[in-house]
C-alpha cells in the first residue's frame, strides 16, 4: 500500500472512508483510490442513510474491527457524504497497525 488513508493525529488516527450504505452486510473492503488520487478504506453497511442509522453502522463497525471502544469513533466530516473522514482516538502506532493488518486480511491472495 503505497499511501494509507489515514494518517497520525496527537490523540489517534484519521482515517477517509467511501461509505456504501445499504450496502447488504457491514464490511470493510478495502482501500480503494479515487479519480483525484486520494485512497480511501471502503465500508459498506447494511443500514440505511437516514437519520444517522448509517453513520452510528460505521462508527460500530471500525470501533469493532479494530478493537477499540465506540466512543473512540467519530464521524469528524462529511457526514451527509458517502465520503467521510473519522477520528479515531487512541496510540496510533497501534491503531495504524491494526488497520494495516484488517486491510492484509481483505486482499486477494489468489488462491482458490
Amino acid at each position: 500500500m503505497d499511501s494509507p488513508p489515514w494518517r497520525a493525529a496527537a490523540d489517534g488516527l484519521t482515517v477517509a472512508l467511501r461509505v456504501t450504505p445499504r450496502g447488504g452486510r457491514d464490511a470493510i473492503d478495502g482501500v480503494e483510490t479515487l479519480s483525484d488520487g486520494r485512497s480511501v478504506l471502503k465500508v459498506r453497511v447494511r443500514a440505511i442513510a437516514d437519520g444517522g442509522e448509517a453513520n452510528r453502522a460505521v462508527t460500530e463497525l471500525l470501533a469493532k474491527a479494530i478493537g477499540v471502544t465506540k466512543a473512540s469513533v467519530r464521524i469528524t466530516s462529511g457526514t451527509t457524504s458517502r465520503l467521510k473522514q473519522v477520528a479515531i482516538d487512541g496510540d496510533p502506532a497501534k491503531l495504524d497497525q491494526a488497520l494495516r493488518d484488517l486491510i492484509a486480511a481483505h486482499k486477494p491472495t489468489g488462491k482458490s
